[in-house]
């Protein structure tokens, strides 16, 4: 790990802050520690990928970070902070845990909105050491006057409190040592330009190939000590949306299935019919995807219809339906959003075996 003069926060005349950290964990190793395995979620920790060598899929984003890497231990230096965005479940809190173990630095991990007030921020900085990673999920949610603090932490590793309200009130300046922010957002264009334009890369990460998915999803299968062929892994994969996060978890109903109704091995089949239970078609859809596109089809005749309308139809709050549901059955041309609602495409009527009203047809060709 790089080292540097400054290890702790202190004020101006050099004194050190007694502030103790809030919101955050401290990982030294994320991967060889049973401690920092456990919080969220034991069986995606068992499955995270340790390092670069064993992730998968996202070259070109995983490229330009090695580089990042290699050439601030060169120096000497910290890392330049770093934006992960992109859909959930592509490896984002993966990718910032890669980033700390090669850095072989510790890494903090606290979330957007568990930073409440300025004194939790300020206890998250002032214990950071030089060189750790500060990670912060889902970015865009910190309150502004939150983010108005980080401005100058990311800037000029400088962090200026208010203490006391009215005639009392004073400002002091804590000089922080350097560290890398790694924030990680869904939605990138909720985030304000002056934050977005303080980190030193963005990274967006696409969605999985299956053939990629197929690798993730051997390799976990091998961790997990279950027999796989790779037509059942393919068959895995072709649903997964292309999603890691989502074939990791089928993975695990497929994995129960086998070992009680297939003899604990995964074939094409036995993963078809694993999956035929789940209601997750062939072409990756679940319930919930086809009752949006048959409520658009048949309730509203193709649109366009307002996603509002949309969510009472099918019983969904319309921050889901946008956030999970809508981005892969447009990517997938099942529908489109227009200035005037969303709208069924020829896909999505073929699918259900539907005919496209002639009003539609004029203005989807």
């Amino acid at each position: 790990m790089p080292t540097g003069p400054d290890r702790s926060a202190r004020r101006e005349d050099g004194s050190q802050i007694p502030i103790g950290a809030a919101g955050t964990e401290a990982v030294s190793d994320p991967y060889h520690n049973e401690a920092a395995r456990a919080p969220k979620n034991e069986f995606d920790a068992s499955l995270r990928p340790p390092d670069f060598s064993e992730f998968c899929g996202q070259a070109k984003v995983k490229e330009r970070l090695m580089l990042m890497v290699e050439a601030a231990k060169q120096r000497g230096d910290a890392l330049d902070h770093v934006l992960l965005c992109g859909p959930p479940g592509l490896g984002k809190t993966t990718l910032a845990h890669i980033l700390s173990q090669a850095f072989g630095s510790q890494i903090h991990c606290t979330s957007g909105p568990q930073i409440e007030k300025a004194g939790d921020l300020a206890g998250i900085l002032t214990n950071l050491q030089y060189g750790d990673f500060l990670f912060i999920d889902e970015i865009h949610r910190l309150h502004p006057a939150i983010e108005e603090y980080l401005y100058p932490a990311m800037e000029d590793y400088k962090l200026d409190i208010i203490i006391d309200q009215g005639p009392n009130a004073r400002s002091i300046t804590l000089t922080l040592p350097k560290f890398t922010l790694v924030g990680a957002t869904t939605r990138a264009g909720m985030l304000t330009a002056p934050l977005r334009s303080r980190f030193g890369m963005t990274n967006r990460l696409d969605y999985y190939t299956a053939r990629e998915l197929v690798t993730i999803i051997t390799r976990s299968a091998g961790i997990l000590h279950v027999p796989i062929l790779e037509s059942g892994a393919m068959e895995i994969a072709s649903r997964s949306r292309g999603t890691p996060r989502i074939a990791n978890n089928l993975l695990r109903w497929v994995r129960d299935f086998a070992q009680v109704r297939a003899n604990n091995e995964i074939s094409q089949p036995v993963a078809d019919e694993a999956l035929h239970m789940l209601d997750i078609d062939q072409d990756g859809l679940d319930e919930m995807d086809k009752r949006i596109l048959e409520a658009l089809v048949y309730k509203f005749g193709g649109g366009p219809v307002g996603v509002g309308s949309l969510a009472v139809a099918v019983g969904e709050d319309e921050s889901t339906i946008e956030d999970v549901y809508e981005p892969y059955l447009i990517l997938q041309g099942y529908l489109k959003r227009t200035p005037r609602g969303r709208v069924a495409m020829p896909v999505a009527f073929r699918k259900l075996g539907a005919a496209i009203p002639k009003d539609l047809q004029t203005e989807l060709f």
